[in-house]
């Protein structure tokens, strides 16, 4: 299995409209973030997308992605959703509807800010994503893979993160419930929110990321979803050995 993050920012992105941070005039490009996403690819050559960010073009167009089987939605928030119409180009080249998974409540969200998507009798012809909902109550199958929605807070609302064999993507995460816990175990490549050092209501910080990590156990842990508090190469050199910052068009294999 292999894993490209194709955004590793929060909803502004890095760099940040009208800042002078450092962060956002840093020349290193880890850290240019755009907002989070991944791509899964599964042995038996089935693309998943994990959420489709308002950079969904962008992101496709520079890590050379030319086929997505199935999305998953971690939830509804703008950053995370708002790329859902350029699906469309992936419905042509492949000359197929293409489904999506997540929660009702997201599902709900989705049909309503989309609604010509999803609807029956399109109110707009051509040009428009074809896209097949599905929603979720347990672990499921693409292919030979096995998915496991694992619940965490993102705040006070309930979210998906996944889990695709020893693969775990928890992002947008305030708080791991204890029944999530053991639906982790066993997992040797984690990504998991972490937005900045500074608390936040909705996120893990680094400090929080990290303990989660020390819980679960991975060989390796990502932390993404960052926001320009971070520099990736000044924290790059806090974090503990196992421990590494994503960037956008980093490529991992996972067995």
């Amino acid at each position: 299995m292999r894993v490209t993050f194709l955004g590793t920012g929060t909803s502004h992105g890095v760099p940040m409209i009208g800042c002078r941070c450092s962060t956002c005039r840093s020349n290193d490009r880890r850290d240019k973030r755009w907002r989070s996403s991944i791509l899964i690819e599964l042995a038996d050559n089935i693309s998943v997308l994990v959420d489709t960010s308002p950079d969904l073009r962008s992101q496709v167009l520079a890590f050379g992605v030319s086929r997505v089987d199935a999305i998953l939605f971690t939830h509804s928030h703008a950053d995370h959703v708002l790329g859902l119409n350029d699906m469309y180009r992936f419905n042509v080249l492949q000359g197929q509807t293409i489904p999506c998974f997540a929660d009702g409540s997201t599902l709900a969200d989705l049909f309503q800010m989309f609604a010509y998507v999803f609807s029956r009798t399109p109110a707009v012809s051509g040009g428009v994503a074809q896209i097949k909902p599905y929603e979720l109550f347990g672990p499921f199958c693409l292919g030979r893979s096995t998915v496991v929605p694992i619940p965490i807070f993102h705040g006070k609302r309930l979210i998906f993160g996944y889990r695709v064999g020893n693969f775990a993507y928890l992002t947008d995460c305030s708080l791991i419930p204890d029944s999530s816990w053991e639906l982790l175990a066993g997992v040797e490549v984690l990504v998991v929110d972490a937005l900045r050092h500074r608390s936040h209501s909705s996120h893990f910080t680094v400090d929080e990321a990290i303990a989660s990590a020390e819980r679960i156990q991975p060989r390796l842990t990502y932390l993404t979803h960052m926001c320009h508090d971070i520099l990736h190469a000044d924290t790059s050199e806090m974090l503990p050995g196992a421990i590494e910052l994503a960037y956008d068009g980093l490529v991992i294999d996972v067995q």
